[in-house]
């Protein structure tokens, strides 16, 4: 029946139960974790402190005031306005070496993320199609995929990271590279698990008999059916490797110094924790709440995102 013959309330209700923007629908699902709304906001502030630290930061992340070493917080009876948070053992404003080390550690997450999920997802499509493939070799794949990132899972996170640096050596590079390898397993058993769960649906099939290829099958029907734990796992995979660098830094085996990245920040002040408690206290800080925010904000991305917690 044409709308021209309904009556306009009839009309505007019709149009009303047209579904919602998808970005729309997601954000209402989202708001409803208050903490997870709070885990973004703190993102955001974040990442507005990695893209403008040199304008936010009230001195260079090297600088040295010689005159200047171990001033408390500005709070303080003997702190000084020109260093908010105070300063370290060789004179250097932690505010802004906290601003700047946000941008490293951000640039460590996103790196690792990307390649852990790159390598993580391309391994685990080829071992949940691999069942599907005739040959022997192609079942052996499977088995050969799991058995390695379980080889990789069973053993800490951390001792494998520090493995990897101590082949590779210190720096910050090797430290990603090393914090990838960590987070690679949970990308390759979870788009693994992901996929065995699509192959046997109906468009996946019908797409086989309209003579799609394997690699169409991969990235263009199951991969993107796939994306929402994926993007889950990377936004925690983002808490997990601002963490592990911090570790890694804190044992000498990141970012070397002068870099300002909060690990190597705890270890250089570690002999002044009962004399000047501000700096170990605020580089801790800085870890623990990028930590919480990425947690908060992959709970909210998994209620959003997973249909079956829609309320």
């Amino acid at each position: 029946m044409s709308n021209t013959n309904l009556p306009a309330n009839a009309v505007a209700a019709t149009a009303n139960l047209s579904p919602p923007h998808p970005l729309i629908e997601f954000w209402h699902y989202f708001k409803q974790n208050r903490g997870a709304v709070i885990g973004l906001v703190l993102v955001g502030i974040m990442s507005l402190c990695a893209l403008f630290a040199e304008w936010i930061a009230p001195h260079s992340a090297i600088e040295q005031f010689r005159e200047s070493t171990l001033v408390p917080p500005a709070w303080t009876a003997t702190g000084s306005s020109k260093f908010i948070l105070g300063t370290d053992p060789v004179g250097r404003d932690i505010l802004s070496r906290l601003i700047h080390g946000s941008r490293l550690s951000l640039f460590i997450g996103l790196v690792s993320v990307t390649l852990s999920m790159g390598v993580g997802v391309t391994l685990g499509l080829i071992a949940g199609f691999s069942r599907s493939w005739t040959g022997r070799f192609a079942r052996m794949l499977e088995t050969i995929i799991v058995r390695f990132m379980d080889i990789l899972q069973a053993l800490p996170s951390l001792l494998l990271a520090i493995a990897v640096v101590a082949i590779l050596g210190p720096g910050l590079m090797n430290a990603m590279y090393a914090i990838a390898i960590v987070l690679m397993p949970s990308y390759a058993r979870l788009t693994r698990a992901a996929v065995s769960g699509e192959l046997n649906k109906d468009y996946v099939n019908a797409s086989r008999i309209a003579g799609a290829g394997n690699l169409r099958l991969m990235f263009n029907c199951v991969l993107p059916n796939c994306a929402a734990p994926i993007i889950v796992q990377a936004t925690l995979g983002f808490s997990t490797a601002i963490l592990d660098a911090a570790a890694l830094g804190f044992l000498g085996l990141g970012a070397q110094p002068p870099t300002p990245e909060w690990g190597s920040m705890l270890a250089s002040a570690m002999e002044f924790i009962q004399s000047a408690w501000w700096v170990v206290t605020f580089p801790g800080l800085a870890i623990l709440i990028s930590v919480l925010a990425f947690n908060l904000m992959g709970d909210g991305l998994r209620d959003a995102l997973d249909p079956k917690l829609k309320r």
